[in-house]
């Protein structure tokens, strides 16, 4: 049986979604809700002016417990993990030899010896196939099979887990801690993908079903598939792997340069270290922006990015429509010289070139929580 035949893997709230009368669809090998029966675009302003909860028990959770497990994981990525507090997350990258990046993910430090990572679905096997090929033999790898994986997202949000959780309430933006949400033992980080304060909560997976039924009972908390969820992190300026990063592409073109600190730019000691330093030094031959088209008509990934000659400069790779922008919105790669702020480029739909200008991202202003 080949992968595409296999069976789909269900998230612990498969029933719940169908009950919610959700359109599932096939993502990362799982059956996952695209949408509930209130529509992406309500899903969307719902979560930008209230609280969405949103399933992503598919993406993979790993513990990496031993001496130095900072220092190690710093051998795979260029984030400063060994600088990084006990109780905070911080986002990184995976890179490989040529310094693209095999997947971003999120770390956080549990204990000076306990790091606890959640990475993409798409990615996870391989992942911690690479995670296990490189490790220190002092340390233990773990996947964590056994708990789900909730987002409770927007600006009522706080207040919503509040009710369930009164520590909640405290957490800065990017810290993690343990929390008894309504009597259940979870991990959760204030934290999340789509530009709003909210929270990214790991819950055993027995009781998952039961903590989002109590959590979706609470005043302005409604279910959120995935479809808002794309459209919400693309307002944001996000990056989804696989269409706004890849193996062939580097921090230093997709705009994430911030994730290296200084000490991990002057010391490097990650894989691709040698060419990221050089274009962090000189620049990059392509750089992601964002993207404005005039009129409402989408351009999606892999259309073409022109100049005003026609000649291509590259291409998109994500756009569709911002409800909160009620327009149409996109990002993908240009040279340096066409990345300045207003710059007009054409983006080329269905044959068609379309005027567009390179905007600043994000689209959407981030509304994190910071204290």
């Amino acid at each position: 049986m080949t992968d595409s035949q296999a069976p789909l893997l269900t998230t612990p709230l498969d029933a719940l979604h169908r009950e919610l009368g959700a359109r599932m669809v096939p993502f990362a090998g799982y059956a996952m809700p695209v949408q509930y029966p209130a529509g992406i675009l309500a899903e969307h302003v719902h979560t930008r002016s209230q609280a969405g909860l949103f399933d992503v028990s598919h993406m993979g959770q790993v513990d990496i417990v031993g001496p130095d497990a900072a220092q190690w994981l710093e051998t795979l990525v260029p984030g400063d993990i060994a600088g990084l507090a006990v109780g905070r997350t911080r986002y990184t990258v995976f890179t490989n030899a040529d310094g693209g990046i095999l997947d971003d993910l999120m770390v956080s430090k549990l204990a000076d010896d306990h790091l606890f990572l959640v990475v993409n679905a798409a990615c996870k096997h391989a992942d911690i196939a690479h995670l296990r090929r490189h490790l220190d033999p002092r340390l233990t790898l773990r996947e964590i099979g056994d708990r789900a994986l909730l987002a409770l997202q927007g600006p009522e949000a706080a207040a919503a887990l509040a009710r369930l959780a009164p520590e909640a309430a405290a957490m800065a933006f990017m810290s993690i801690r343990a929390l008894a949400i309504d009597g259940v033992p979870c991990l959760a980080t204030r934290s999340g993908y789509t530009g709003e304060d909210g929270y990214e909560i790991s819950v055993p997976a027995d009781r998952a079903d039961a903590l989002a039924r109590r959590l979706l009972s609470l005043p302005g908390v409604k279910p959120v598939g995935l479809g808002a969820r794309d459209s919400l992190r693309l307002e944001a300026g996000l990056c989804l792997y696989g269409s706004d990063i890849d193996t062939a592409t580097t921090p230093v073109e997709a705009g994430l340069a911030w994730i290296i600190g200084k000490r991990r730019r002057e010391q490097g000691g990650f894989p691709g270290a040698a060419i990221i330093q050089r274009q962090l030094a000189e620049g990059a031959p392509r750089v992601r922006v964002g993207l404005l088209p005039d009129g409402r008509a989408p351009a999606r990934a892999h259309a073409e990015i022109v100049d005003a000659s026609g000649a291509r400069l590259g291409e998109v790779t994500s756009g569709g429509f911002g409800p909160s922008l009620n327009g149409s919105l996109a990002m993908g790669y240009v040279p340096p010289a066409f990345a300045q702020l207003g710059t007009k480029v054409a983006l080329v739909v269905r044959g068609k070139p379309l005027d567009a200008r390179v905007a600043p991202m994000p689209f959407v202003p981030h509304r994190y929580h910071k204290q």
